[in-house]
């Protein structure tokens, strides 16, 4: 089953190249460290890391 969603994400004729993105930010509540995962755009993967 994995196969297949892999297969997806990468695409066929006219679908867009994604790519699983995670950004690792400190809390504000505890200070501690959490990672937030994403599945986005190739192209807009460096605006999302500079925010």
């Amino acid at each position: 089953m994995a196969k297949k969603v892999v297969a997806t994400l990468q695409g066929g004729a006219g679908s867009k190249k994604m790519t699983k993105v995670i950004k690792m930010e400190k809390s504000p509540k505890s200070g501690a460290y959490i990672f937030n995962e994403k599945v986005m755009n190739a192209d807009d993967v460096e605006a999302y890391l500079k925010k």
